[in-house]
């Protein structure tokens, strides 16, 4: 035989797979999934709300400390007071905002008129806005003149900071970095449990009516609306003003977090405020200018599913990116109607006012920080430092324990991937000729999955007259399924030759950036990466390569297998690991060699196995625990793997046999008799 003849390109033609050159961004087009049912619609929106907590290193939700509020400086205007707010949202870090509430007679006179219940509050995240929450532009949007409206209206009035604006500066409006999205530490994560604080101290004011509280803002405050609205029940009615699109997702890091938008878009979060009131404001010139006939249409089937059209409304008007006048009596309006019982937007027209100075508004003008106040490097080690407390309780110890952190940091690790096995529909096998050798018939495959882009060079092994489906095993090597042949890629090398002669079928695959498939057009290994908020969209090569993992476990049974094995080895043990926490169900038994990975240390996930969030959800033993208590044999797990925590999570999952932790290798005849041993 040549040597050409067991590689699937063999006529030099140009296959490339799209995940080398053409990245998903944030300015891809998203078409809003048909959900026929209430049903099908509630489980998606459970996904949706998960996802954006396990995204955003808000699963399970960190401890509440005490906001130990810090209201200062009353002037009272006529129709409303103004206050500057300090609130200290984690233990030493502060979050700043202006409280304007109704002037106090009017809040005793419609406290009574409301039979007790209190007001209504409005919190304001405020968006890219060159000043914050502070800044004024007659023309294109004015915040104060906003708040004060608002309040003179009869709403409680909470305007808060993004991190990096005005007196909430001790982290600046790029934080975050690799390190930090390992353990679920984002901007956007960060300025989301700041709502979440937000709401709770609007909560705690006496006379505010907790049955209604709204939130608004626009462009970068209106993704604060809709993702806070989404995980948040507490929010009554909600306004994301210029920034649900289906063709723009958001510009900045504090919109952007590792993982959130894999599978998700803006309006499918925004969808998650139904059947509570929300409505849409748009404008002709930004990316919202479709809502009429895509955005909004779309949201307003989820509402008739529940009965409760009236509750979505829009608005939209030729101009720039705003929350000009009209839209703000628009915000008026909505308001009025679903919290005040207006139904007349005449009697909510926007009044004069004045803007107060800024020292009036701002609780820190000369950046003096509170005593106790910490830097950033402490709030990394303190964010760091909460989530392995809440895994060392999470611990499993028994059967109800391990579920428990299934359910939690399981759920983690798997919305940070978003990888699933596909259907056989979902695959596109292209077969590329067959070469018959002694013992054996070998398939040169290209694989993949309908509309994925993705071109996975194989090769399928079935013993010489074998007939029917045949138990398999898809094998996969770091350096690609060349490291598994023999004289010069002619035969099939060891590992494939002792598993052809137990009777298997055998499925060799070049996962993602390995052998063929880097050779794939000549572009070597070069993946364009460059994309803004790359990990929001794209998945990180390793979580890539456990997708082409189950995609070959799918073409296996599709094509020859009745039950499927997986190994391993090198590197690809760590992929092998995470296919089968996205799908333990698919594989029989797995080996996987862990190449002595220390499963404690931040630079060797960075250097080896650099996923969001996998930290987070508690490293390489979160997989190992998804998996239990299938057979798993673990190989070269070194000094530094912890073999003791894999021993203990199969304890747990109550069959501690099923486990094989080897500290170094192990011989090919006994892995394969491992195997094959029913």
């Amino acid at each position: 035989m040549s040597d050409t003849m067991l590689r699937v390109f063999t006529d030099g033609r140009a296959t490339v797979d799209a995940r080398l050159t053409t990245p998903h961004t944030l300015n891809d087009v998203y078409t809003f999934p048909k959900y026929a049912t209430k049903a099908a619609w509630e489980k998606a929106a459970r996904d949706i709300r998960e996802h954006i907590l396990a995204t955003t290193g808000l699963l399970p939700m960190p401890e509440k400390c005490p906001l130990n509020a810090r209201i200062s400086g009353l002037i009272a205007r006529e129709g409303y007071t103004v206050e500057k707010v300090l609130l200290e949202t984690w233990p030493g870090f502060f979050l700043g905002g202006s409280l304007y509430r109704p002037s106090p007679d009017r809040i005793v006179g419609a406290t009574e008129k409301a039979g007790g219940t209190g007001l209504p509050a409005i919190i304001n995240p405020h968006g890219h806005w060159q000043r914050g929450r502070v800044h004024h532009d007659p023309q294109l949007g004015t915040l104060p003149g906003r708040f004060i409206n608002l309040a003179r209206q009869g709403y409680v009035t909470f305007a808060y900071d993004m991190i990096g604006y005005n007196d909430t500066f001790q982290l600046p409006h790029d934080f975050g970095g690799d390190r930090e999205a390992l353990w679920g530490i984002s901007l956007l994560g960060l300025q989301l449990w700041n709502s979440i604080r937000a709401v709770d101290f609007v909560e705690s004011l006496p006379e505010v009516d907790p049955k209604r509280i709204g939130c608004t803002g626009a462009s970068g405050g209106g993704s604060q609306t809709f993702l806070l609205t989404a995980i948040e029940p507490r929010i009554a009615a909600s306004l994301p003003a210029v920034m649900v699109s289906s063709h723009m997702q958001g510009g900045c890091l504090c919109e952007n977090a590792p993982s959130l938008r894999l599978r998700y878009s803006n309006v499918q979060i925004a969808a998650c405020t139904a059947p509570r009131p929300l409505h849409l404001i748009g404008c002709s010139t930004d990316w919202t200018r479709n809502l009429a006939k895509v955005e909004y249409p779309a949201i307003r089937d989820i509402y008739k599913l529940y009965g409760a059209e009236e509750n979505v409304s829009f608005f939209t008007q030729k101009a720039l990116h705003n929350y000009n006048l009209a839209a703000r009596e628009s915000c008026y309006a909505f308001f009025g109607k679903h919290f005040l019982g207006i139904d007349d937007p005449e009697q909510l027209r926007e009044q004069p006012f004045e803007v107060e100075s800024d020292d009036d508004l701002l609780a820190l003008p000369d950046k003096r920080l509170p005593e106790g106040a910490r830097t950033r490097h402490q709030i990394v080690r303190m964010s760091i430092a909460g989530a392995k407390r809440q895994l060392s309780i999470a611990r499993p110890k028994d059967a109800e324990g391990l579920a428990a952190y299934r359910k939690t940091f399981g759920a983690v690790l798997q919305h940070a991937m978003q990888i699933a096995l596909p259907t056989k529909s979902q695959l596109d096998i292209e077969d590329l000729g067959a070469v018959e050798g002694p013992s054996y018939t070998a398939w040169r495959l290209l694989i993949g999955r309908k509309g994925g882009g993705d071109k996975i060079p194989a090769l399928l092994f079935t013993p010489k007259g074998a007939e029917g489906r045949l138990p398999g095993a898809v094998v996969v090597h770091e350096y690609g399924k060349a490291a598994l042949m023999s004289d010069g890629l002619a035969m099939p090398g060891p590992m494939i030759a002792a598993l052809l002669a137990e009777g298997r079928a055998v499925l060799a695959v070049d996962a993602f950036r390995c052998g063929e498939f880097n050779a794939q057009a000549g572009i070597g290994s070069v993946r364009n990466c460059r994309a803004d908020h790359f990990t929001t969209y794209n998945r990180q090569d390793g979580v890539e390569a456990a997708q082409d993992i189950l995609t070959a476990i799918a073409a296996l049974k599709a094509r020859a297998a009745s039950k499927v094995d997986l190994v391993g080895l090198g590197e690809a043990g760590l992929w092998c690991l995470l296919a089968a926490a996205a799908s333990p169900a698919a594989i029989e038994r797995l080996v996987a060699d862990v190449a002595e990975f220390r499963d404690s240390d931040d630079a060797e996930y960075l250097s080896r196995l650099n996923v969001p969030h996998l930290r987070r959800a508690g490293g390489i033993r979160a997989a190992v625990a998804l998996f239990a208590p299938k057979p798993l044999m673990l190989l070269n797990c070194g000094e530094a793997f912890g073999r003791g925590a894999a021993k203990r999570l199969y304890r747990a999952a109550g069959d501690k046999r099923a486990l094989r932790a080897r500290k170094g290798g192990v011989g090919l005849r006994k892995m394969v008799e491992w195997l094959v041993d029913e």
